[in-house]
């Protein structure tokens, strides 16, 4: 059930952020244990001068190339399954797109299970 929103800066290929959402997705359903075909995501892209980051906070070298990735997920996950979807992102990415690893910003925003809502106007998860 995790929605996914990616950003990047404007001027990447359809295939390249198409990519992105793939890998997210993959690592989703395999360390944060998503349902399959659970795939919500919204990719956008922004002017560079709309896209704030600091290059080089905590010591990690940021470029042009950042991509920041949010998921709004139930929060249920541990911590080694967070570590263990970081890592298989940032390194996925690496490998099929030559993204440094460095320009992999992720956040996930835990919540509830009666947070989510997939249609009809129904809490889709709140037990009755």
């Amino acid at each position: 059930m995790p929605f996914a929103r990616i950003d990047l800066i404007r001027g990447k290929p359809a295939e390249y952020r198409r990519t992105i959402g793939e890998v997210v997705y993959k690592a989703m359903v395999e360390h944060l244990k998503a349902p399959e075909h659970d795939r919500f995501q919204v990719i956008a892209e922004h002017d560079a001068e709309d896209f704030i980051y600091d290059p080089s906070y905590l010591g990690i070298e940021r470029t042009n190339d950042l991509v920041f990735i949010q998921l709004t997920l139930v929060g249920n996950r541990s911590v080694e399954q967070k570590r263990a979807f970081y890592s298989q992102v940032a390194d996925e990415l690496h490998e099929r797109l030559k993204l440094r690893r460095e320009d992999v910003l992720i956040n996930l925003v835990p919540n509830g299970r009666e947070d989510w809502s997939f249609g009809n106007g129904e809490a889709s998860y709140a037990k009755a």
